[in-house]
C-alpha cells in the first residue's frame, strides 16, 4: 500500500490552501493511501466537535470517530461492548454498573477511568439539548478506577441506547473539567479524544482531518489509517467532487442527484442508512391559535393534503410516508393509525362541522404558513400547500424567514399558525419523541420542544409509563396508544420520513451498517488498494 508519511504532511502545513490537506490536494492525499484513507463529503458544518453538549449530525459524525461511547448498538438494536467491556442492570432497573476496559487511554496517553465516565455522563445530563435522555440520572458513583455506576431515579428503558454512539462521548475530565463552561470550552474545537481516530486538524468550513489512534482499545481497529471529512457549501459541488473521485462517500437527499450518483461507475448506494435517527417531516399546527384550536379544522387540513403527490412528484419518490410520531424503523412503530389519505369531501365536511362555511369568495379561513429556510424540499412543499388547501376554502399566506434563527424564534414563541418542520426520533422515544408531545415540555423560546402546545393528559400518562416500562411488549402497547391518539388529535399533519441514502465509491469496503450509520465509530471500514 502506498502512503503519504505524516511527517511530510506536517512539513507541508504552511502551504495549506482551500481544497487541500497540508498543501496537498485532497484528491491526491486520498489516492496516495489506497486502502487507508476514507474521505467523506458533507454539507453540514459543525461549530465544534464536542457532541457531549451539541446534537446534530454535523457534530455527531466526526465526534463518533474522535470519542468512544461506552457501548455500541448492532444492526439488530442489540447492545455490544465498546469502551465498557461489560455492564449490569440492577434487579430494580435503577442502576447500571459499567466496567471499563483496562487498556483504554485517551489520545494524550492518560488512562480512561471511571472518573471520566462520571464526568462525561453528568456533563451530558446537565448540558445536552436532549434533556429526557439522562433526565432520570441522579448521579454517577465510582466503585473503583474501572467501574462506574449510573444511579437512576426511576427505571430508564432507553439508558443502554443513550450510552451508545456519539450521544454519549466519553470526554477527558482532565481537559474539560477545568472549571470552564463546557459549552464554550476552547478545546471543543481541538479535543483530546477517546475514540478510534485522533484529530489532526479542524478547519471550519473546509475539513476535519483525523488519523488512526494506534493505542485504541479494540485490537486491530480502526482499519483505516486516516479519516477525512471534507466540507462543502452545497450538495451540487459535493456531488461533482464525488463524481471526480475526490471524495469516497456522501449522503444524498435530492432525487436528481441520487440518479446521477447511481450512474457513477462502481458506486453503490445504501438506502435507509442510520434507521435509529428517524427524521420526520410534518406540517405543525399552533393548537393555541383560535383558528386551529378545533381538531376538526386540523384534521380537515390533513385530509386536504395529498401525501402521495408530495412523495412521488415533489420529492421524486425517494422518501416514504410518515404516519405518526414514531418513524417506521423504530421497534415501537405501529401503522394502525388514521392515514389521512386525500379526501376533499371529508375535509369540507369537517370544516362545515367546525362552523367554517365558505364566504362569498369561497374562502372559509385564512392561515399563515412558514417553513424552515434554505431547504428546497420544504420550499417546494410549502408552495404546493397553498393551491392544495385552496380547494377546500383555506387561503394560505406563505411566509418566508430570512434565516434559521428567525424561523426558530417565530415557531418557538408561538408566533405562527402553520409551519413545515423536521423533528427526529433519535433511536428511542424517550430521547427524541417525548419532547414533542409532553405537556410539561411546552417551553416558549425553545425550538423542537412541544412547539405545537399540544396537551392531552392521557398521552402524558402513557409517555410517563412508557418512559419507565422495561417490558418490551408493554412498552409497545403504550406507544401504540400514544401514536393512535396523537394522530387523531392531529397537532401536526405527518407528511413523510426522510430516507437517508449514503453513496460509496467502488473502493470502499464494509461501510458502517449499524443503526446509527456514520454517526457511529467507523472502525471496520477499509479501502481497496
Amino acid at each position: 500500500m502506498s502512503t503519504i508519511d505524516r511527517r511530510h504532511l506536517l512539513q507541508a502545513g504552511a502551504a495549506l490552501t482551500a481544497g487541500s490537506i497540508f498543501g496537498i490536494p485532497l484528491e491526491v492525499a486520498a489516492q496516495a493511501a489506497k486502502g487507508g484513507v476514507l474521505v467523506i463529503g458533507s454539507t453540514q458544518t459543525p461549530r465544534h466537535l464536542n457532541s457531549a453538549v451539541q446534537s446534530g449530525i454535523a457534530t455527531m459524525m466526526p465526534a463518533a470517530q474522535l470519542f468512544a461511547s461506552l457501548i455500541r448498538m448492532d444492526k439488530n438494536w442489540k447492545p455490544q461492548p465498546y469502551l465498557a467491556e461489560s455492564w449490569t442492570l440492577s434487579p430494580d432497573n435503577r442502576s447500571v454498573s459499567l466496567v471499563l476496559r483496562k487498556d483504554a487511554v485517551f489520545h494524550d496517553g492518560k488512562p480512561i477511568t471511571a472518573e471520566d465516565v462520571k464526568f462525561s455522563i453528568e456533563t451530558i445530563r446537565d448540558n445536552h439539548p436532549f434533556k429526557t435522555m439522562y433526565g432520570p440520572v441522579n448521579a454517577v458513583t465510582i466503585s473503583d478506577a474501572r467501574t462506574a455506576v449510573i444511579r437512576l431515579s426511576e427505571p430508564h428503558p432507553a439508558v443502554l441506547l443513550a450510552l451508545s454512539t456519539s450521544l454519549t462521548p466519553i470526554i477527558p475530565k482532565h481537559i474539560f473539567g477545568d472549571g470552564t463552561d463546557v459549552k464554550i470550552h476552547p478545546r471543543n474545537g481541538n479535543p483530546v479524544g477517546s475514540g478510534p481516530f485522533k484529530l489532526i486538524e479542524f478547519k471550519p468550513g473546509e475539513h476535519i482531518i483525523m488519523e488512526r489512534f494506534d493505542r485504541f482499545f479494540v485490537k486491530d481497529q480502526p482499519k483505516l489509517e486516516r479519516f477525512i471529512v471534507r466540507l462543502f457549501k452545497d450538495s451540487s459541488s459535493m456531488l461533482l467532487a464525488f463524481e471526480r473521485g475526490e471524495i469516497d462517500a456522501q449522503s444524498v437527499s435530492d432525487p436528481r442527484e441520487l440518479d446521477r450518483v447511481r450512474k457513477t461507475p462502481g458506486v453503490f448506494v445504501v438506502k435507509g442508512a442510520a434507521p435509529a435517527i428517524g427524521p420526520l417531516i410534518w406540517l405543525a399546527f399552533n393548537t393555541k391559535n383560535p383558528k386551529l384550536a378545533d381538531k376538526r379544522v386540523r384534521q380537515a387540513i390533513n385530509f386536504a393534503v395529498d401525501k402521495q403527490y408530495i412523495l412521488n412528484t415533489i420529492l421524486g419518490g425517494i422518501n416514504s410516508r410518515a404516519t405518526g410520531p414514531l418513524a417506521a424503523g423504530s421497534p415501537y412503530y405501529t401503522n394502525d393509525v388514521e392515514k389521512y389519505e386525500l379526501n376533499l369531501a371529508k375535509a369540507a365536511k369537517l370544516l362545515d362541522e367546525a362552523g367554517l362555511k365558505p364566504g362569498a369568495n369561497g374562502v372559509r379561513l385564512t392561515l399563515d404558513l412558514d417553513a424552515i429556510p434554505g431547504n428546497s424540499d420544504a420550499k417546494n412543499v410549502q408552495e404546493y400547500l397553498k393551491p392544495s388547501l385552496a380547494k377546500v376554502g383555506i387561503e394560505v399566506n406563505l411566509r418566508l424567514s430570512p434565516d434559521f434563527p428567525s424561523w426558530a424564534r417565530r415557531v418557538s414563541s408561538l408566533q405562527f399558525e402553520m409551519s413545515l418542520d423536521s423533528v427526529w426520533n433519535w433511536g428511542d422515544p424517550v430521547i427524541g419523541v417525548h419532547r414533542t408531545w409532553l405537556s410539561s415540555n411546552i417551553k416558549p423560546g425553545v425550538i423542537w420542544s412541544n412547539t405545537q402546545s399540544y396537551t392531552n393528559p392521557k398521552v402524558d400518562e402513557w409517555l410517563a409509563a412508557a418512559g419507565q416500562e422495561m417490558n418490551l411488549a408493554k412498552r409497545k402497547e403504550l406507544y401504540k396508544q400514544v401514536q393512535k391518539t396523537v394522530v387523531d388529535d392531529c397537532p401536526v399533519a405527518f407528511l413523510y420520513e426522510q430516507t437517508f441514502y449514503e453513496a460509496y465509491g467502488a473502493k470502499v469496503v464494509n461501510p458502517p451498517g449499524g443503526i446509527w450509520g456514520q454517526t457511529d465509530g467507523i472502525t471496520e471500514t477499509t479501502m481497496k488498494a
